[in-house]
């Protein structure tokens, strides 16, 4: 007999014996020769009816690769295996996971031997699990609290979206660290021991209660933070889920309310104690006019008027007092607000003194207000007169005027601020500037870091309580050394009808995909930045100092702009802007700043940067960010052609 034939036969013979599995003989044609029983049970067919069909014709079979590439890998290695779809009689899809194997390579008449597994449930569960997988990757992605499971050895082992955006750790390079590298001293000491004792002893310290603690940044920056742990326990394994809520902005909010609760406070105590020191001083000043009509002696009158010059000077100390407290009497009205600088500026000059370069910015449009006249340009001349006092030595003032509009997400940012239009007087010096300890007390009555004698301490204080009065915002931008600039938000009056301006408060805003890197190191202001130009299409970067900038542009070569802040502490923006300069000649920068810095602006024209105002909305920040971006690519297209 033909060594052909005696394999047949062998190959018939296996296939007998093992009837009941789910095997199939067909050639390299696909026509089948063999049909089992257990064939039978898994696809509906009888043997019969299988016989001589093409067999991926018949189950529909969906191959991971070409038929004819599946072909040729066979015939070169004898063997194949992978998981197909397949079909029943009655159509019904399963997944198989197939082998086949080749008997008689050689042969041209060679067969190939099908054997198939139903793995639908298996691939059911599989597709159930993954499907399941992709749902808690999406809420880990935008839950916005921070999550983080460990294992029983403090070994981080998931880190969500919402914890890389807080720690400032990629989920890539911090998976696998023990989880006490996210806590300052001396809780990452302790950290390993609190786990021992909890396993010891069932104390609980953190797990099942929710605690106020500190957190560590990649940064080396300290936050205060809420933490919430849950155990879980399958088998052998322990994990410990952790949910973190950065407290940073609602702790500085609080404090911010709990400032204007203070001053409230203060205001309504100041405000009475100078109503009823009015009253007493009407009476002094009554009987004194009184007595100045019945005296005759000259020694006499002299003591009178001195007197009554006291009591006008209490009467002056008692309306600073009352603007404060916001009980002094106002009559608002429309008021144009370029006219009356220009009108006004020429006292302002006398009052600061020839020492003092006195520059005024005025637009070009018309800028109205609602405002008292009278205790605007008191405001204005305070303003003006503190800046003359840090500058015993002379220096600049500039008072800008400009119309602004104050969005709800520059709004949020401060409890008190109410979005719309305001006009913005601004009030810059080049004076010592103020330390962070007296920002936090310049508007309380009395402060003042004057001489004993120099001062009331009531001039901001009454500029303050003016603009509260008048539905209007105080604001204060200062360094040592670096000067200060006072912003006065004042409400502004609006000729064009409600709808058109509810239309240029929302442009459309312009869209981009370059890479930014955002130096702010005020936490709020980098957070709204960082969510409108993701929102935009951007990709960013945040830091919050000039090193931690300068670090980032060493290791990343796609950053198209620096968005940065002018005030910083340590390395200044000017060094930062010098060295983006010289080592990054092709990166856009664009400066911003709560300072009138004219001198900036003027100092950026033509040199690959821009100077961007605070407050600004988010259509004036993709504008300008925009007209950079724009610029460059218009001169990289010019370079290309040419």
């Amino acid at each position: 007999m033909p060594e052909g034939a005696s394999s047949e036969t062998d190959l018939d013979k296996i296939v007998r014996m093992f009837d009941s599995a789910n095997l199939i003989v067909h050639g390299f044609d696909g026509v089948v020769r063999r049909w089992t029983m257990g064939s039978e049970r898994l696809y509906g067919w009888t043997a019969r009816e299988a016989s001589g069909q093409v067999v991926h014709d018949l189950l529909q079979t969906e191959f991971p690769i070409g038929l004819e590439a599946l072909r040729s890998e066979v015939r070169n290695t004898g063997a194949w295996a992978g998981q197909v779809i397949n079909r029943r009689k009655d159509s019904t899809r399963l997944s198989i996971l197939t082998r086949w194997t080749v008997f008689d390579l050689d042969d041209p008449q060679a067969r190939i031997v099908q054997a198939d597994s139903d793995v639908t449930h298996m691939q059911q569960v599989q597709d159930e699990l993954c499907e399941r997988q992709a749902h808690l990757q999406s809420i880990l992605a935008t839950v916005p609290d921070a999550m983080i499971v460990i294992d029983d050895k403090g070994a981080i082992i998931s880190f969500s979206t919402a914890a890389e955006q807080v720690f400032g750790y990629a989920a890539s390079e911090i998976v696998g660290s023990n989880v006490s590298v996210l806590m300052p001293p001396p809780d990452r000491d302790a950290h390993d021991q609190y786990l021992d004792a909890y396993f010891r002893t069932g104390l609980r310290r953190v797990i099942g209660y929710g605690r106020v603690v500190a957190g560590l940044t990649k940064s080396g920056k300290t936050f205060p933070m809420e933490l919430s742990v849950g155990e879980a326990v399958g088998g052998e394994k322990r994990i410990f889920t952790g949910f973190i809520r950065d407290l940073s902005s609602r702790n500085r909010i609080e404090d911010e309310l709990r400032q204007a609760q203070k001053m409230e406070a203060v205001g309504q105590l100041t405000g009475g104690l100078a109503h009823d020191f009015n009253n007493l001083l009407a009476v002094i000043s009554g009987n004194l006019e009184m007595l100045e009509e019945r005296l005759r002696e000259p020694g006499q009158l002299a003591l009178l008027r001195e007197a009554q010059s006291a009591a006008d000077d209490g009467a002056r100390l008692t309306a600073q007092l009352l603007a404060f407290g916001r009980r002094q009497p106002l009559a608002p009205k429309v008021i144009d607000i370029k006219s009356l600088l220009s009108d006004f500026s020429e006292r302002v000059h006398q009052a600061v003194g020839d020492e003092i370069e006195l520059r005024t910015i005025v637009p070009a449009e018309k800028l109205s207000a609602i405002a008292d006249k009278a205790q605007l340009q008191n405001a204005v001349l305070n303003l003006a007169i503190n800046a003359r006092d840090a500058m015993p030595d002379g220096g600049h003032l500039v008072i800008e005027i400009s119309g602004v509009e104050i969005d709800t997400d520059y709004a949020s940012m401060y409890p008190s601020v109410k979005a719309g239009g305001y006009v913005l007087i601004s009030v810059t010096d080049t004076g010592y500037g103020m330390t962070s300890d007296v920002l936090e007390h310049a508007f309380e009555p009395f402060f003042t870091t004057k001489p004993t004698g120099s001062g009331t301490g009531l001039g901001l204080s009454m500029v303050y309580g003016f603009a509260k009065q008048s539905s209007g915002h105080l604001q204060l931008y200062s360094e040592p050394n670096k000067g200060t600039t006072v912003h006065l938000f004042l409400p502004r009056a609006v000729d064009r009808p409600q709808h058109a301006r509810a239309h240029l408060r929302q442009p459309e805003l312009i869209r981009g995909t370059e890479t930014i890197l955002v130096v702010e190191n005020d936490e709020r202001v980098r957070r709204v930045t960082l969510n409108r130009l993701l929102a935009l299409g951007y990709k960013v970067i945040e830091t919050c100092n000039v090193i931690e900038a300068l670090q980032v542009l060493e290791n990343a070569n796609d950053i198209s702009l620096v968005f940065t802040d002018v005030a910083m502490s340590g390395m200044s923006s000017d060094q930062l802007w010098r060295k983006v300069r010289e080592q990054w000649p092709e990166v856009k920068i664009l400066l911003t700043s709560g300072f009138s810095e004219p001198h900036v602006a003027e100092r950026t024209t033509g040199a690959g940067a821009a100077w961007l105002k605070k407050p600004y909305t988010a259509s004036e920040m993709t504008i300008r960010i925009r007209s950079l971006l724009d610029r460059q690519a218009d001169r990289y297209s010019n370079e290309m052609s040419g």
